[in-house]
């Protein structure tokens, strides 16, 4: 059985996008595998956050991992400010990285050069190595992520690697596992660019908690073509081969056959088949999610998941302190 890892911030409501890249893939995981879904809000300060907003959208991505179908009788899904070994252990991280590589880091490089290093908050910066913590805490072996997500996975295995030969080989050095079909869902309005919910233009994405109405609506406005062909070519028809990326991986068909079922059809009747099979698909998830948001069960799920984390984590870290040499050895009696 593998130990999985998943952490995913807390800023606003997950798209489509992140449903498909993600979130549907985690439910077949944990059933032969040790899974620990974690929604990692220390991550989210890294940049200014409101406190309402951000207590209220932990929660809301809580309520979705369960809606998703994330059990918690088969996973540990907790939040990640209420397991303080994550802290901890990013702290004696942070001093086994070095700054240069974690300068290189793609998006510490993107937002520094935009505003400037001065503009940027130290946590950017540093932050990868508390994304390490969150993994190696749990002994993890797999971590399914996004493309975006590899070059992070790669210091982790780098900062996992450092700390056995320098002091001591406790950690498990993780395998990235990053989903291929489906894995990047584009912008409506700009296909060349990944959906992202926030993109300033809200016809650009679709949230999962988007009612049938909105996801009818955006799917309609979204950019295709003049050409009218339903065909999957991502260099000259970014559009029309995003809207069959997300059909497929709603329907479960092929992209090929359903370039055959929309041989001679027009946009508008493929577009509605898109956004039906989108709002069957997100129907049961969101009837779930307000049930959760609704009672007191979700509250109990989370403190369940944050005592298991707590204890797992506890002993990776004592085990990392004493490699360092940190506390103290006490005599035994």
């Amino acid at each position: 059985m593998n130990t999985i890892f998943s952490g995913i911030q807390p800023s606003g409501t997950l798209t489509i996008g992140n449903y498909i890249g993600a979130m549907q893939h985690f439910p077949p995981l944990q059933e032969e595998n040790n899974c620990y879904f974690c929604i990692v809000d220390e991550h989210a300060i890294t940049v200014p956050q409101d406190r309402l907003e951000l207590r209220k959208n932990i929660k809301s991505l809580a309520a979705l991992y369960i809606a998703s179908g994330i059990d918690p009788e088969k996973s540990t899904l907790f939040i990640q400010s209420e397991v303080s070994a994550h802290t901890q252990l990013g702290w004696m991280l942070q001093c086994v990285a070095y700054i240069g590589e974690l300068e290189r880091m793609t998006q510490f490089k993107d937002k520094s050069s935009k505003s400037g290093k001065e503009g940027v908050s130290a946590g950017l910066l540093t932050y990868p190595p508390l994304m390490a913590s969150d993994i190696l805490l749990y002994g993890t072996d797999i971590v399914p992520v996004g493309e975006d997500q590899k070059q992070h996975l790669e210091l982790t295995r780098n900062l996992a690697q450092r700390f056995n030969n320098k002091y001591n080989d406790i950690f498990t050095v993780p395998d990235v596992q990053i989903s291929e079909v489906g894995a990047r869902v584009m912008s409506l309005q700009e296909p060349t660019k990944k959906m992202s919910k926030s993109d300033d233009n809200t016809k650009a994405f679709i949230s999962m908690l988007d009612d049938e109405k909105t996801i009818v609506k955006k799917i309609k406005s979204a950019v295709t073509d003049s050409e009218g062909i339903v065909k999957y070519d991502v260099e000259n028809k970014p559009g029309v081969s995003n809207l069959l990326t997300i059909h497929s991986s709603f329907s479960g068909k092929s992209i090929e056959s359903l370039e055959a079922e929309f041989e001679g059809k027009g946009y508008g009747d493929f577009k509605q088949a898109v956004a039906e099979v989108v709002v069957e698909a997100m129907r049961p998830i969101q009837e779930r999610y307000y049930e959760l948001m609704d009672s007191e069960e979700l509250d109990d799920i989370l403190d369940r998941g944050a005592d298991k984390a707590n204890d797992d984590a506890q002993k990776m870290l004592r085990k990392a302190k004493k490699a360092m040499g940190l506390g103290r050895v006490k005599k035994k009696k």
